[in-house]
């Protein structure tokens, strides 16, 4: 069974920056080659996350209120007291949205619903180049 790996950059502001990939992964898996199967998107780091959500807006919005809510920047974390780079919040942040996400694609198409796009979420505290992997298995 064929797999492609690609690796893509996207340049991100933090603070639960929430940017559309949706766009890049389906073009990965119309170029691959690969007509059935699934794609996985990763993050390689511990202060980001891959997720699908409906990228409007308003919805973003409450999304990273709503995050705020149940993990707040201005409480104390312990990994802050060690490292003293102000992002706690931003590592538990990644670690309960996750690394990755697998997408089922049929005749070269992702199989989301109408208003689902594949997002990163960046928690950092500061602006970076997040790096991220497209990884497409199936059959050709």
């Amino acid at each position: 069974m064929p797999t492609i790996s690609i690796s893509k950059e996207i340049e991100t502001n933090g603070y639960a920056d929430c940017r559309n990939i949706t766009s890049d992964v389906q073009e990965a898996v119309k170029t691959s080659g690969i007509t059935s199967g699934i794609v996985t998107v990763f993050i390689p780091g511990s202060t980001a996350g891959v997720t699908t959500i409906e990228f409007e807006e308003g919805v973003v919005n409450d999304l990273s209120v709503a995050l705020e809510r149940l993990i707040p920047k201005d409480i104390n974390y312990k990994h802050n007291e060690r490292w003293h780079d102000g992002n706690g919040f931003s590592h538990v942040r990644a670690a309960f949205v996750g690394p990755s996400l697998t997408v089922p694609f049929m005749e070269g198409r992702l199989q989301l619903g109408t208003w689902q796009q594949i997002v990163l979420l960046d928690f950092d505290n500061r602006k970076r180049l997040r790096r991220y992997l497209i990884s497409i298995m199936g059959e050709k």
